[in-house]
């Protein structure tokens, strides 16, 4: 059977489920070649060529970008990351550092705290931690220090600098696991001040009773840390680790974030009015999809961000499965009347990318229309209208409107002959889901990502998408972010499509 019919059966299918006949029809994709023969003499300036390329989601000057801890000093964002370098050799994993003032244009200092030189060094390879500024006036990190030749494997460990930029290591500040967490299991560290009880604390991610915890160690010094027991127990019904802890407050409300290591790999926040808690669980838990990992809030007490990674993909190839450690993602976030939060475009990156850029399509199946810049699909089996391939970074919007509650649509990139895109983020009415199937054939795949979301009660979707560096991070209606790694979203074609579905894609527009 034809991919193209596959994808088709797979809207029949779902439409089947609330109550819609199951026979199938065999697909038209025929080109509408007045259509054709139109956009083949349209303004071929919307690749861009001249314009600018700017720097969206960055990787390291080292190689790639793990685990993010951003901590903002004086007027400045300073992304320390986990430097995902793949050299092979014994140590791995250190300290890199950009820094940035609005997440829209970055300086790689490159790696400014390096691994143990010794395989029996606790820190051949170093993991997540955070920053401080002491009340000493010193810089002060505190981060994993991990041997697997080791037992206990994991131990969090402390540097000190007066610039951010040159470290010094203090080893005898070592701090193990004691009998009540889990020894191999004790990493990312997140330190803070507390002002009401004049003293630091410290969250450190590991596992009591086979469940992940947070625990909690105070200090008056930075240097001697005592157990204040467990902070945050995991609330979801996994025993999953909870990766990455920030604490943090904004705006009369204080905010923790973890990532949860299995079984979703999702970011997670939770609600509280003093930092004890009680936390409570918003009704839209996450920011993203599994695209995004290991996200740390920061903010400079007016802006919120949360900072995390997208992941490469085994083989660097499409339809394989992620890998760790990719390019660094970064969302704003907008606290809302309730104190709940959701993630939006950068402001400051939709004016970087402002230069407007023909946008015409270059195919269409004959059952689509084009009238007055919207693109509408008539709900006739497949339907879809590409466009050239994208070069570079770029900033993509659309609003979508008349839509199938119940319906199936979305985007398409690196489409094959049969006009069928062998990555498409799909609206999944049906599911209630946003979608990525990172293959044409979607009836004999599962969804690589997904986020809930209800098409039922939305009468029309705002969308952004940023497009650059093989990672596509779609935003919809201020609500959620869906990032996802596509190496074949540029250099290749991309378009709009629906299966059985009407819907417009109106004022569709690219930005370079």
């Amino acid at each position: 059977m034809h991919r193209i019919k596959t994808l088709l059966l797979i809207g029949i299918m779902t439409i089947s489920s609330v109550g819609c006949s199951s026979k199938a029809a065999e697909p038209d994709t025929t080109l509408d070649e007045t259509t054709e023969e139109t956009v083949q003499s349209a303004d071929e300036k919307y690749l861009g060529e001249n314009i600018e390329d700017h720097i969206v989601f960055p990787a390291s000057v080292e190689g790639l970008v793990g685990d993010t801890m951003p901590f903002y000093d004086e007027g400045k964002y300073n992304v320390f990351y986990l430097a995902d370098l793949r050299d092979g050799k014994q140590g791995y994993h250190p300290w890199g550092l950009m820094q940035t003032t609005d997440f829209a244009s970055y300086d790689d200092k490159g790696v400014v705290l390096n691994y143990g030189d010794a395989v029996e060094d606790q820190d051949i390879a170093l993991g997540t931690g955070s920053v401080i500024k002491g009340n000493d006036g010193k810089y002060h990190a505190f981060y994993t220090g991990h041997n697997d030749m080791f037992e206990p494997k994991e131990a969090v460990m402390h540097a000190v600098s007066s610039d951010l930029i040159n470290w010094e290591k203090i080893p005898e500040d070592t701090l193990y696991a004691n009998e009540n967490y889990a020894q191999n299991d004790f990493r990312d560290p997140f330190v803070f001040y507390v002002e009401s009880e004049k003293c630091y604390s410290m969250l450190v991610a590991t596992r009591q009773n086979n469940i992940g915890v947070i625990a909690r160690y105070t200090s008056e010094d930075l240097k001697s840390w005592e157990d204040a027991g467990v902070f945050f127990e995991n609330d979801m019904g996994t025993d999953s680790n909870l990766e990455c802890p920030t604490l943090l407050s904004y705006k009369g409300k204080w905010y923790l974030s973890f990532s949860d290591q299995w079984p979703h790999r999702l970011v997670h926040y939770r609600i509280a009015d003093n930092f004890e808690g009680p936390f409570e669980i918003p009704s839209q838990d996450i920011f993203d999809c599994n695209g995004f990992y290991a996200g740390r809030m920061e903010t400079d007490g007016e802006n919120l961000y949360v900072v995390g990674w997208n992941g490469t993909k085994k083989n660097h190839t499409d339809s394989e499965d992620y890998d760790w450690g990719g390019n660094m993602v970064t969302h704003k976030l907008v606290q809302h009347e309730d104190g709940s939060l959701t993630p939006v475009l950068n402001p400051e990156l939709e004016k970087l990318l402002s230069n407007e850029l023909s946008l015409t399509p270059v195919k269409m199946t004959d059952s689509a229309s084009l009238s007055e810049g919207v693109i509408s699909f008539a709900g006739e089996k497949y339907e879809m209208a590409g466009f050239k391939e994208l070069l570079g970074s770029y900033l993509i919007k659309t609003t979508i409107r008349g839509f199938d509650k119940d319906g199936m649509f979305g985007f398409c990139f690196d489409t094959n002959e049969e006009s069928v895109g062998n990555l498409n983020i799909v609206f999944n009415g049906a599911n209630n889901r946003i979608e990525f199937y990172n293959g044409s054939n979607i009836m004999e795949r599962t969804a690589q990502s997904y986020v809930d979301f209800n098409l039922a009660d939305k009468n029309e979707l705002n969308v952004s998408l940023l497009v650059a560096d093989g990672v596509v991070c779609m935003y919809v209606n201020d609500e959620i972010a869906f990032t996802t790694r596509m190496y074949m979203s540029q250099g290749s074609d991309f378009g709009v499509f629906s299966v059985e579905s009407k819907v417009s894609f109106e004022d569709l527009k690219a930005f370079k």
